[in-house]
């Protein structure tokens, strides 16, 4: 017999064709058949080892995160319910230019120090790792959901340049090639960077091209976080566009966001930038999460010139008065190019989580609140922070604007992503509440999608541009990666205030046919493995 049948489900499929009634037969990790209307059609049912009645559930596909921050915390937290309670299945991490392969000693030292805000420290984590491959084997112990992974551009110059503001010569910009080309052979599924980090916002658009030539070349795609979200945000988006049109690249936009003030109402100008791209034959998808705030770091706010060199050269400059008065002149009258151009609104800038125990009554406040509770000016509050907690802050910046959420959310290359950094007391919601929140708040309550649309934003849109040809759909054949949800109950659980409050209306959640979650409850099953490009 077969292991078990689902039945009585509304199958919303992943294509974004209309849902259907069926039973649904898994066995041996995959889907072995979809047999429709069983029930009414008086034929003889589909029998299994476990039967789950699915009446009054939607049965889909496994959500894909196509911009995660998990990249520690999968093998640090073997439940992951931040995640698996979503109903996400795959995880695409790598992102934002800074991750941890490929590295050695001293890049790997220098990387942790530069994203402890976004993954902490790591100290409980065994670092046995050093490439791409490496990596991935280490997923493959067995990791609450599967996940893929972007090479770092941003790791990769840090590693053939270092973290210093120059050109590369040609034999580092030779060895960055072989880096990426040995990270894709090892199984990554495209490339990322960080166009407001060091050290990947160094790179002249010449050397990403470069990069995102190699990426092309094994069917990979390059998403950038591009340079700028704010002022110049247009310019930036048509910048990544032109590059991977000239590289012949597929490009997908990570956070494709138009926030602060000067973006008001301005994403049909983006969205008519992409759909000429498209109309003329570019490869271009994007992602973004539900949510108005961003979230990163404080010391992302920094100008690029106060950032180079890497954490010990930004904590000397920070301590030196004069440099610091030069960097709040940046920051509050020129607009840093770490704040996208605009200057900062420090009642915009809520501190989401320390490093540092001692630092906890900062967290939940912006910093606008906290220098005025201390009698302080807002740099001065800021710059404390940045120095006791040695960079490693992480904030959320309250600049968007939700016509501008809802008008990209409805495009047709749209893909859901968190951007969720589980780290810190009170993250953004978005780390555990953006799937279930695409689905009851704008497709349930808001109609901004309908059902079967945002389904495809959510599973068979994202398998296809990581060019998986047997997931993302409910299709026999497929991996059974699957989720059951009440379309009526389904929500966000979490809230700004409460922000790691698991969702509502997911009772199960399949990983290759096993259930990670079962009736609301997390099992102790890690069916997540790395997903490698398919060649």
């Amino acid at each position: 017999m077969e292991d078990l049948v689902i039945r009585d489900a509304d199958v919303v499929d992943g294509s974004g064709a209309p849902s259907y009634r069926a039973d649904v037969v898994v066995d041996d990790g995959r889907i072995t058949a979809v047999v429709k209307e069983a029930a009414a059609a008086g034929c003889q049912r589909p029998r299994a080892v476990r039967e789950l009645d699915a009446e009054g559930l939607v049965l889909s596909p496994g959500f894909i995160d196509m911009h995660a921050h998990s990249d520690l915390a999968l093998l640090r937290d073997p439940d992951h319910s931040a995640k698996a309670a979503q109903g996400v299945t795959l995880e695409v991490l790598g992102q934002d230019g800074l991750s941890y392969a490929p590295v050695d000693d001293r890049t790997l030292a220098e990387v942790r120090r530069a994203i402890t805000g976004w993954n902490g420290h790591g100290d409980d984590v065994d670092f046995d790792w050093r490439s791409v491959g490496e990596y991935l084997d280490r997923l493959d112990r067995g990791i609450a959901v599967n996940a893929a992974y972007l090479i770092p551009q941003g790791t990769v110059r840090a590693l053939a340049v270092g973290w210093e503001d120059r050109a590369a010569t040609p034999a580092e910009l030779e060895r960055m090639r072989r880096l990426v080309a040995e990270g894709m052979e090892q199984g990554a599924v495209g490339m990322s960077s960080g166009l407001t980090y060091t050290p990947g916002m160094y790179a002249p658009d010449t050397e990403l091209a470069e990069l995102c030539r190699v990426v092309a070349s094994y069917g990979g795609y390059y998403c950038p976080h591009h340079r700028s979200y704010g002022a110049g945000a247009l310019e930036a988006y048509r910048e990544m566009v032109a590059l991977t049109r000239e590289a012949g690249c597929s490009l997908h936009l990570a956070h494709a966001t138009m926030n602060f003030g000067v973006n008001r109402g301005r994403a049909p100008e983006l969205l008519a930038l992409l759909d000429r791209a498209l109309a003329d034959g570019a490869d271009i998808t994007l992602d973004t999460y539900p949510y108005t705030p961003g979230s990163t770091t404080l010391a992302a706010m920094l100008p690029s010139w106060a950032n180079e060199g890497g954490p010990d050269a930004v904590l000397e400059r920070l301590a030196d008065d004069g440099t610091a008065e030069r960097i709040r002149h940046h920051l509050e009258s020129v607009g840093s190019d770490g704040c996208h151009g605009v200057p900062i609104e420090w009642d915009t800038i809520e501190i989401s989580g320390v490093a540092d125990p001692a630092l906890a009554d900062f967290v939940g406040r912006t910093v606008e609140e906290s220098a005025r509770r201390r009698g302080e000016p807002p740099w001065a509050t800021a710059r404390r922070l940045l120095l006791a907690d040695r960079l490693a802050t992480s904030i959320l910046q309250h600049v968007g604007h939700e016509e501008n959420v809802r008008a990209i959310m409805r495009h047709r290359v749209h893909t859901g992503g968190s951007d969720g950094i589980l780290q810190g007391s009170k993250p953004h919601p978005r780390a555990y509440g953006t799937f279930p929140h695409y689905l009851g708040h704008y497709v349930r309550e808001l109609g901004v999608l309908t059902l079967e649309e945002c389904v495809a934003h959510l599973t068979g849109r994202p398998a296809a541009r990581l060019r998986l040809p047997d997931r993302g759909l409910v299709r026999e054949g497929h991996r059974a990666d699957l989720v059951l949800f009440d379309p009526a109950t389904v929500a966000a659980g979490s809230t700004f205030e409460n922000p790691r409050r698991l969702p509502t209306g997911i009772p199960h959640v399949l990983i290759d046919g096993r259930f990670v979650m079962e009736d609301g409850r997390r099992t102790d099953v890690l069916a997540g493995r790395a997903v490698r490009r398919t060649p």
